[in-house]
């Protein structure tokens, strides 16, 4: 059974994706609300909560097969202004330059020998351009600079659930690992290697360059669920708008949006869509809007502070139309979390967490289709095994 250490582990969505299959050795976070929700569901045995500048490497078990890191993205991202990752050393740490605390963790098991097989990053599509493409050149750099074999793409939940979520993942394999020549590609993939990582990986050194594998990802299954399916009929937590709450939201709506919900009030069944509070600039003068979408996908759960960040569920049947704020269970299922996961009871924490965490379904993707081939292929064989 394979190992796996997981990093700014939150609720322990990695640990759900990874599945039954794979060993938690080591897991870590500094947040206590998700670290009770994660004791909750996964027990306390292999959980440590500190914050990662104050680990080291003695705190880690063991040579883990894979190394799981999901570095907080608010620097990488619009709600951060990309103020970028920045690095350990700095006095002024930077959320997301928690990653490199985390990455001299790994240059540390890697001094003693205990380097992981396996090292992969999951991050905003954003930490392909922010502070220009450095932050990226930076993270490749390190993979690099340890010996790692490695390549990125781009993913988007919405392969395998109702929810845009497009993030960007970094597989690095120790260098000693063989990579099957049918998990690479001889050049980049539509649809994994958008433009913006192309021109992420141009400014590259010529060293992380030759170290570059383009990852050759196999078709994932056509997706089923729609964002209806994941409604609850009766939500928890959280209580429809009255009337007028839901009149002034649709006054929120632009010309264009206010079109999409009056297509939707003759289609003759009941729609479900789902609506974001934005501020856009309109003839120079800063307005709030209301956004919906009413294409069966989610919008982007989003978690920064303020209550504009929650997603709005908007029903439409006829000339009826009501709404109310998602629910916590409608957010956990959006990624891909079971019902008998058990969240936070604050409406807050449990949106945070489903909020902040990975899609279960794609790091399923992933194990199936790099991860576990990859140490399949390098796994000794029988007659070697008992010759040790």
């Amino acid at each position: 059974m394979p190992t796996f250490y997981e990093f700014f582990a939150g609720g322990g969505m990695a640990r759900a994706g990874l599945s039954d299959g794979w060993r938690c050795a080591f897991a870590n976070d500094f947040d206590e609300t998700k670290a009770a929700a994660y004791r909750r569901n996964w027990g306390d045995g292999d959980l440590l909560v500190r914050d990662v500048n104050r680990l080291s490497a003695a705190d880690l078990p063991g040579c883990a097969d894979l190394s799981w890191a999901s570095f907080p993205c608010q620097d990488l991202s619009l709600a951060g202004n990309y103020e970028g990752i920045g690095h350990w050393a700095s006095k002024e740490q930077t959320r997301s330059g928690t990653f490199w605390p985390f990455w001299r963790l790994m240059r540390r098991l890697g001094d003693e020998g205990r380097a992981p097989r396996l090292i992969a990053l999951e991050n905003v599509y954003g930490a392909l351009t922010s502070n220009g493409g450095r932050d990226f050149a930076a993270i490749a750099a390190a993979f690099s600079g340890a010996g790692y074999q490695f390549g990125a793409m781009v993913i988007d939940a919405s392969l395998f659930l109702p929810h845009s979520r497009p993030r960007l993942f970094v597989l690095g394999v120790r260098s000693d690992l063989t990579v099957p020549a049918a998990l690479q590609s001889d050049g980049a993939l539509p649809a994994w290697h958008p433009k913006a990582l192309l021109s992420a990986i141009e400014p590259l050194s010529s060293e992380a360059k030759r170290k570059w594998i383009w990852w050759k990802l196999r078709e994932p299954p056509q997706r089923t669920s729609q964002l209806a399916d994941l409604i609850e009929d009766h939500p928890t937590g959280v209580a429809w708008h009255s009337p007028a709450e839901t009149a002034t939201l649709l006054t929120l709506m632009n010309e264009r949006h206010r079109a999409k919900l009056d297509e939707a009030r003759t289609v003759g069944r009941r729609v479900v869509g789902s609506v974001y509070k934005r501020t856009r600039v309109e003839n120079g003068v800063k307005a709030q809007r209301a956004e919906v979408r009413f294409d069966g996908v989610a919008g982007c759960l989003r978690t920064p502070a303020g209550g504009s960040s929650r997603q709005t569920i908007i029903v439409v049947d006829g000339p009826l139309v009501r709404s109310r704020l998602l629910s916590p269970r409608e957010a956990a299922r959006l990624m891909g979390l079971p019902d008998g996961y058990q969240l936070p009871s604050g409406y807050n924490d449990a949106y945070h967490l489903a909020g902040d965490g990975v899609a279960v379904p794609v790091v399923r993707y992933l194990a199936e289709t790099l991860f576990e081939p990859i140490l399949a292929a390098n796994a000794p064989s029988a007659s070697r095994q008992a010759a040790e």
